[in-house]
């Protein structure tokens, strides 16, 4: 089938499925999903990490039979016509020219959550450009392709030497299949450092430490590069005509399944482990990397601002290890809003959208009762980080809001009052990642928009002009508590 053809079904004449491999940083899920991005079978397992070599690294050897079975058994019960990755932007695997010779790599795929050994981390600074050659500040341990690719070169020389294709997660899975290698934006621009997203070039690192063979050609994120490899085909019994594509950053394909939707104006929310705000309509002026703010890409290499912060990981500091598992009750809500207790941020080790920050969180005001009171100060927590992310990016219009945090229906209510002039709504599907990643499958020729549920939040009944005045002060004090680590100014609302 010729690159950007689509036929909603096989040549049996059966409705076409999609398996969708979601690569995350703990599990990895295959999934068999309608064309239209409904999801009919799920099959899971955590994504090994072994402690020997150099550094610490994930078991792609263990990880590539399971994938590859698991593909070979999904097929059988589904008409499977295309594959197709996603996978969490701070992974990239170094192979060499082989697929089939092991797990492809030519040095283990570094876990990048361990820390960078001191001499590393100082020199890859110095090389690593400005914010729009990185998309992002300098995050955590080996977050980002480039350092890890230096952390590599410099350790082992000889085994980078050996290294045909530098390759984020989605496209080593789809070369591993096909055989054919890839580079793509929407990977590259989820803080790689390698690519320059704004003006659309490779990043200066990647000249001056002679990269510029081991990133292969661009493909487009839906862009089909090849089929099944007749080796894998026989040795796992995998059907040879199944076309696999280029492949996708995760965050991206959540924000694209509401592009395909129609709702390219709207900046969404993800929640999770992360608050991740995203908005293609944001300038790039208003982007600030002492704020936890970025730029990525969308599908077609646009730029996409983001404003993101720990919440998940915020969350229990404040609701403590003994959370209540009901839902936050209304009135604790307001109680805590009337009285003045305030969470301030940032209890863990994320600066966020408050420079200088980290470590620092602690409540103000009367302390919470118990464990329900906690629970309620938590999600009022998370709803004003969620307008600060907004805020960040400049968001007045529509905001749609998805992810974990839904769970709980006043989060939604909460962030619908902090912005009462904008319009709110909310999608509580679990499923995003998987769904927007389907999608691809027939994108350019969709006869219609996909389609999403969304939902208005329920009102949250608290006097506007007290809610307003809380989170103002909430605002203040938040900066307050940073000003004598980071200067920082911003006019009153």
């Amino acid at each position: 089938m010729a690159d950007g053809q689509w036929s909603d079904g096989r040549d049996d004449g059966q409705p076409a499925t999609v398996a969708v491999l979601d690569v995350g940083k703990t599990n990895v899920k295959l999934n068999a999903v309608t064309a239209s991005g409904t999801i009919l079978e799920t099959l899971s397992i955590a994504n090994p990490v072994l402690e020997d070599g150099p550094w610490r690294h994930h078991d792609l050897d263990t990880l590539s039979d399971w994938v590859f079975g698991t593909l070979a058994g999904l097929a059988k019960r589904h008409p499977i016509a295309t594959f197709v990755s996603s996978g969490h932007g701070s992974g990239g695997v170094l192979v060499g020219p082989h697929p089939d010779v092991g797990d492809g790599t030519a040095l283990p795929m570094i876990d990048y959550e361990q820390a960078l050994p001191d001499d590393i981390r100082m020199r890859y600074s110095a090389l690593s450009g400005s914010f729009y050659d990185r998309g992002s500040a300098m995050m955590h341990g080996a977050t980002h392709h480039a350092r890890q690719m230096f952390w590599m070169q410099q350790a082992d020389p000889k085994g980078f030497s050996r290294a045909r294709w530098f390759l984020g997660v989605p496209q080593y899975w789809a070369w591993r299949l096909s055989g054919v290698a890839v580079s793509e934006a929407t990977v590259l621009g989820a803080q790689s450092h390698l690519w320059n997203v704004a003006e659309r070039h490779w990043s200066p690192i990647v000249t001056s430490q002679g990269w510029q063979n081991l990133l292969p050609p661009f493909a487009r994120a839906w862009q089909p590069i090849g089929t099944i490899r007749p080796v894998l085909a026989e040795r796992y019994g995998l059907p040879r005509d199944i076309r696999v594509l280029a492949g996708i950053h995760d965050s991206s394909a959540n924000f694209y399944r509401y592009q395909a939707a129609g709702f390219d104006e709207a900046t969404v929310v993800s929640t999770g482990t992360w608050i991740v705000a995203l908005s293609g309509k944001t300038p790039l002026e208003l982007l600030d990397e002492h704020r936890g703010m970025t730029c990525t890409s969308d599908i077609d290499g646009n730029p996409v601002g983001g404003a993101l912060t720990m919440g998940g990981r915020e969350f229990p500091h404040v609701a403590g290890r003994d959370d209540v598992h009901l839902n936050a009750d209304v009135t604790l809500v307001s109680r805590m809003v009337g009285q003045g207790t305030m969470a301030l941020p940032s209890f863990g080790d994320d600066n966020g959208l408050f420079p200088g920050s980290a470590g620092t969180g602690h409540i103000t005001g009367p302390q919470p009762a118990d464990a329900a009171e906690r629970k309620a100060l938590a999600v009022l927590y998370t709803a004003l980080l969620t307008v600060e992310c907004l805020d960040a990016l400049g968001s007045s219009g529509r905001v749609i809001l998805d992810g974990s945090f839904l769970r709980d229906p006043l989060y939604a209510a909460l962030v619908a009052a902090l912005r009462p002039q904008g319009d709110t709504v909310s999608n509580l599907d679990t499923y995003g990642v998987a769904s927007g990643t389907a999608l691809l499958a027939s994108h350019g020729t969709r006869k219609a928009r996909a389609a999403i549920a969304l939902e208005k939040p329920p009102l949250f009944n608290h006097p506007p002009a007290e809610l307003a005045a809380y989170a103002r002060h909430w605002q203040a004090a938040a900066r307050q508590a940073t000003h004598s680590n980071v200067l920082y100014e911003r006019s009153s609302p």
